[in-house]
């Protein structure tokens, strides 16, 4: 061993000591606060689904690879980042003895030759990212940018760590090729023998530029161990985690659908018996989150993927999810002296003190951690969860956060109580008498059954018309469409009539769980009694609510939506579109039907029929943003009774998208997009800024006209 080679091996020794000690004693730290998290015992079933789910999203890319460029480059820098964890250990030996490689593997041909395209790859990967950066830096001025918000110089600082250590490591095989050491031939390694045929023959030059390359990535580690909340490189380590650890790993997407039941201490609270004083309502502060809700704020990656797709973020709101849970990150962290002190805070500093003293729900001037505008701009649209590469649960956090502030404060917007008061006292929101809950049965030229007046086995399915479909006037057009079509079909089919109540989403959405409940075990114990198994719904919300969330409480059914059966009887010829569509026909994916149910073929099936394809101003045209990427029509979390009074109205947005499609009808399938929608069209009218002939209707009415000659 020459003396270089000494100095060498002695630099990489100390540094790598001081940064192993230090990133054991970050990680033990980070540990202990995701500790201090509430139990939540239902993240350990399923461990075989869990891995594959894992392994499929992190090395198969499936989220990232949605945003194709983006995914591309990501998946060849994470490979290249995990082999780089083989090449510097292999420095470790080049430090010592410039020709030293590898044991047992390293003098391979087929290793020389993967090793040498990965880093290819991998250095293209890396400025792709990099340019993708700096082209979409937060200055901005329509802050749309995603990165807005996020720790810049921590991005860049990974970016060039790596783009450092994949170059040390070509100098390092350069050198070994130009000193006649190399291990493989030309062809496993073409890069490394090309450079090396314009370096000098200088072999301290191996270890020195080694030594540089263990330098670099050790600086990293002590870098990340000196700041655990640097989302941006711990994720790298955490994200296995975070995804193996989801809520629904078996299902599609985002594993949205159902809210997760209020708990305390990890188990379903039982409001027959909870008590305030000593059970957990939601989550009023934030070591009341569960730990994997600790877990997720550590791996926010910042990407802004979330912040990206946010409707509330897109309109001007003060609501970023990526934000929100930086929040919260940075929150826990600083209070974690305090929580780990115990009851004895006579050693706690004072900015840890300062911090357990702030509310977690609060304005500017209450130093509060989330303020109450950017909690109630949530409509729980899910895009958010869709999009985040590593499975960060931002509306289940929200809705926690919504149940302390409904149920203990009463802290929520004014006119959302009015919505609350209707649907204790009359079983809808709309304040609307009971009686007159069948009346739009009125004037059909056929006889609507209800369940009460026939057997059990004379209906196949129940039609649950819903508070939308039996009150709102747009939307009782779209149920007399949906009972006229089932009718001309031969579908049996019967209504609860007046013994139907609201479902409760709106209620649950906004975070009052017990008026959730009351509504929710009335409608159970109807249905139950009524021996309904199969059911067809045409309101998302609905549907989306009796299919994943009333079998908590004991509600099993196999709930269908209304373009869904549509669907299976246009293909099965009960129903035939005979009437051409005049003009070209968009579709709106409501998010309670797309994104949290993965339900995006059966509306486009049924319009498919209707208009045909795309062509010539005539057939079905989508709009930039559909299906899981779709943009919500901002009723969705109760934000349908709460008036919007921050920037832009995102039912504004999402009709200036469909407008732009060109097309004459604008189709939905949802009564809360009908309304909307409807309302932004009309508005757009009125303003001289949208054709007469646009019109909003549901998917279920472009049908009935098509099929009634």
């Amino acid at each position: 061993m020459g003396a270089v080679q000494i100095v060498t091996t002695c630099v990489a020794a100390a540094i790598t000591i001081v940064a192993a000690v230090l990133v054991v004693r970050t990680v033990r730290r980070m540990l202990a606060v995701i500790r201090l998290g509430q139990p939540d015992p239902t993240r350990g079933d399923n461990k075989g689904l869990r891995l594959r789910t894992m392994l499929a999203e992190t090395l198969g890319h499936t989220r990232m690879l949605r945003w194709t460029v983006v995914g591309a480059a990501h998946w060849f820098v994470m490979i290249a980042f995990l082999a780089l964890s083989l090449l510097v250990v292999e420095a470790y030996f080049e430090v010592v003895k410039p020709g030293l490689g590898l044991p047992l593997i390293g003098a391979w041909n087929v290793y020389g030759l993967v090793t040498e395209w990965i880093g290819v790859f991998g250095f293209i990967g890396i400025l792709v990212l990099m340019g993708i950066r700096l082209r979409n830096l937060p200055r901005n001025p329509n802050r749309r940018s995603r990165f807005t918000g996020s720790t810049m110089w921590q991005a860049y600082y990974v970016e060039y760590t790596i783009l450092g250590v994949l170059i040390c490591g070509f100098f390092i095989r350069g050198f070994k090729a130009a000193n006649d050491e190399l291990e493989w031939p030309t062809w496993a390694a073409p890069v490394s023998h090309a450079l090396g045929s314009i370096l000098p023959a200088w072999p301290a030059a191996v270890s020195i530029v080694a030594m540089l390359k263990i330098i670099i990535s050790m600086a990293w580690v002590i870098v990340i161990a000196s700041n655990v909340t640097m989302g941006v490189a711990w994720h790298r380590f955490l994200a296995f985690f975070n995804i193996f650890f989801k809520r629904t790993p078996g299902r599609k997407g985002s594993g949205l659908g159902a809210l997760r039941p209020m708990t305390s201490q990890g188990k379903p609270l039982d409001f027959e018996e909870a008590d305030p004083e000593k059970d957990q309502f939601g989550v009023a502060t934030v070591e009341q989150f569960s730990w994997k809700g600790m877990l997720d704020f550590t791996t926010c990656t910042e990407c802004g993927r979330c912040q990206s797709q946010c409707p509330a973020w897109n309109t001007g709101k003060p609501l970023s999810p990526k934000l929100l849970i930086l929040n919260l990150r940075d929150h826990a962290y600083a209070k974690a002296p305090y929580l780990l002190a115990g009851e004895d805070h006579s050693h706690v500093n004072a900015l840890a003190l300062a911090e357990q003293a702030r509310p977690l729900i609060g304005t500017a001037e209450e130093n509060g951690i989330i303020d109450p505008d950017v909690l109630w701009s949530c409509t729980t649209c899910g895009a958010c969860v869709e999009q985040c590469p590593v499975d960060i649960e931002h509306v289940d956090h929200i809705v926690d956060m919504r149940r302390y502030q409904v149920l203990i404060e009463s802290n929520f917007p004014t006119e959302a109580g009015v919505m609350l008061r209707n649907l204790e006292n009359k079983g809808n929101p709309w304040g609307a008498a009971q009686s007159t809950r069948d009346d739009w049965t009125k004037g059909l030229d056929f006889e609507v059954p209800n369940v009460a007046e026939i057997d059990e086995g004379d209906f196949e399915y129940l039609f649950w018309v819903g508070c939308a479909g039996a009150f709102e006037d747009r939307a009782k057009k779209t149920t007399r469409a949906v009972a006229t079509l089932l009718h001309e079909a031969g579908v049996k089919f019967a209504i609860l009539g007046q013994g139907e109540t609201c479902t409760g989403d709106p209620a649950r959405r906004i975070g009052n769980e017990f008026v959730f409940q009351m509504l929710a075990q009335q409608n159970v114990e109807t249905l139950n009694e009524a021996g309904v198994k199969k059911i067809v719904a045409t309101c998302p919300h609905c549907f989306n609510t009796l299919s994943n969330e009333y079998g908590q409480l004991g509600g099993h059914y196999d709930v269908i939506h209304h373009t869904q059966l549509l669907a299976q009887l246009v293909a099965a010829g009960k129903l035939t579109p005979v009437q051409p569509l005049d003009g070209a026909v968009t579709y709106h994916d409501p998010c309670y039907l797309g994104r949290h149910n993965r339900v995006f073929a059966p509306p486009r099936e049924v319009l498919g029929a209707v208009a045909g394809p795309a062509d010539d101003n005539k057939g079905l045209v989508e709009m930039d943003r559909f299906a899981e990427r779709s943009f919500c029509c901002g009723a969705g979390g109760a934000r349908m009774w709460m008036e919007e009074r921050i920037g832009k109205r995102i039912n504004v947005e999402r009709v200036e998208e469909a407008l732009s499609t060109g097309a004459k009808t604008v189709a939905v399938a949802c009564p809360f997009c009908l309304t909307m929608l409807g309302d932004g069209v009309t508005g757009k009218k009125a303003a001289g800024a949208a054709p007469e002939e646009v019109e909003v209707v549901d998917v279920a009415s472009v049908l009935l006209r098509a099929v009634q000659k």
